[in-house]
């Protein structure tokens, strides 16, 4: 007769043994890599992050970069997409304009990202990630959360123990390592995978989550952003802890509805579920300028290249949208975005560049801009987008014309047809490279 399994309570991370409490390394391997709790045979809740992925990944692919500080990110004039921990040491963080990075890390190997290489990255490991539950939610290309409650008849082990061997053998499969965090709730897991990285495997149980959370500063509760955060400095609470110690129905009538939400956060009360592949909010793309510009006529060229973009990326995923918005970044750092809604949705580069151009009209009065961009949002599927207009049949034929345009980009090549605009945006790129050798 074959003896009970005890009790999981603590777990070597490199072997998955499962080990008494008590012991300081695996008896197995003897790795001090141990994750230990009381409820780890329990929770099921969990948030996966991989750490530093697009740096993680040039390493992977460049074992020279090994112990170097690496950079993502685009040139001396764009931002930091991410960095390495090693750069980080010297103070380099995402979205850190380029020029500061490089100030503080003079050292560091800057790699323009290569976004097709890393989708790809992010595809397997989402892939392994529904083969242990179909309820996998993504937050971005490099995390999500996984709800891997009843799977231990299929896995025949424990959630923790699952993730455990997930990680082993992402790292060793793919060359990617990543946090883990297990948690009762989404909230408390995706706290606890920040906790340890890199490589980290974090537990916040259900008895201790006030505990752990009273001491963490407001800005740890989700939804609470920099301003909010003031906010609440400015009435006094600058720790979760202080949340715990008021009434609901204070925080409510001090703050509205998020009130209520701080109140049940700050005591790791979270009832939201993990939700499978939410898709895609919105389709954009921008650029970032080698120099300011402020000339309208020179923004324009610019701003159609990228709605033909957006355009070609909205319907090679068969999608429409009705939201339209214009984001500009000032030569000061100061984002701006402005927004207008169709009634009908579209997919016509046509359509997205007319309404950015309107707002880039009311925009464009004198000041330097470094970043032009434009997107579309309130997404829908293609077969509802830019119905006939009896009223309007000019526009039926622009529509028409486009896509007999981009009939003959599929065939030729995306330069094979180019208007007026497009063909000055892409000479000016091109002038611009000659002038960067």
């Amino acid at each position: 007769m074959s003896q009970p399994v005890p009790p999981l309570r603590a777990l070597c991370r490199d072997c998955g043994a499962r080990l008494a409490p008590s012991a300081a390394r695996c008896t197995r391997c003897g790795s001090p890599r141990l994750v230990k709790h009381p409820e780890l045979d329990t929770l099921a809740i969990a948030h996966i992050d991989c750490d530093a992925f697009y740096a993680s990944i040039e390493k992977r692919d460049n074992p020279e970069l090994q112990d170097q500080p690496v950079i993502v990110g685009g040139g001396q004039r764009g931002v930091v997409s991410t960095c390495c921990y090693i750069a980080r040491i010297y103070g380099v963080r995402s979205a850190m304009p380029m020029f500061k990075a490089l100030e503080a890390c003079p050292q560091a190997i800057v790699i323009k990202p290569d976004m097709a290489k890393y989708a790809s990255v992010g595809k397997a490991i989402r892939e392994r990630m529904r083969a242990l539950t179909p309820l996998v939610e993504p937050l971005s290309i490099d995390e999500a959360f996984l709800d891997l409650t009843g799977t231990e008849r299929l896995h025949k082990k424990s959630p923790a123990e699952t993730l455990a061997g997930f990680i082993r053998d992402m790292e060793a499969d793919i060359g990617i390592s990543a946090s883990v965090g297990l948690a009762p709730n989404k909230f408390l897991a995706k706290l606890a995978s920040d906790l340890e990285k890199p490589r980290g495997f974090s537990v916040i149980g259900a008895a201790e989550a006030e505990d752990v959370l009273a001491a963490m500063p407001v800005g740890r509760i989700w939804g609470v952003g920099k301003v909010f955060q003031q906010k609440l400095e400015r009435d006094g609470i600058r720790t979760i802890g202080q949340l715990q110690e008021m009434e609901a129905t204070d925080l409510a009538r001090r703050y509205g509805t998020i009130g209520l939400r701080l109140a049940r956060l700050s005591h790791g009360d979270d009832s939201r579920e993990v939700t499978p592949e939410r898709g895609a909010k919105s389709v954009s793309a921008e650029t970032t300028f080698f120099t300011d510009i402020s000339s309208f006529d020179t923004l324009r060229p610019i701003l159609r290249n990228l709605a033909e973009k957006v355009s070609a990326r909205l319907k090679k995923a068969e999608l429409s949208g009705r939201g339209v918005t214009l984001k500009l970044k000032t030569a000061d750092f100061k984002t701006i975005t402005r927004a207008r809604h169709f009634s009908d949705p579209t997919q016509l580069a046509d359509k997205i560049y007319a309404a950015g151009e309107n707002l880039l009209q009311i925009e464009a009065d004198g000041r330097r801009f470094r970043l032009i961009g434009i997107g579309v949002s309130d997404l829908e599927h293609a077969d509802r987008a830019d119905p006939r207009d009896l009223l309007d049949q000019s526009a039926e034929r622009r529509k028409n014309a486009e896509l007999a345009v981009d009939r003959l980009r599929d065939k030729f090549g995306t330069s094979a047809v180019e208007l007026g605009l497009t063909h000055a945006a892409r000479a000016a790129k091109e002038a611009k490279k000659q002038g960067d050798k």
